[in-house]
């Protein structure tokens, strides 16, 4: 849906990094190169990243009442 501001386990900023990581791998690089070059190191913001789905298209359709 929404990408977190900060990640659940450490509280670093991912929101940030969000737009440049999908452009990129939506343009063929390797999702694990990518979160490397952007300084993501811990396994805990990755996840935060590369589990991200964007749905918010899908549910935008419904209205609520």
């Amino acid at each position: 849906m929404i990408i977190p501001v900060r990640c659940f386990s450490c509280g670093a900023p991912v929101s940030a990094l969000y737009e440049k990581y999908s452009e990129r791998v939506r343009k063929g690089e390797d999702a694990g190169k990518v979160l490397d070059s952007l300084g993501v190191k811990r396994y805990c913001c990755r996840r935060m990243l590369i589990s991200q789905v964007d749905l918010i298209k899908h549910v935008a359709k419904f209205k609520r009442g």
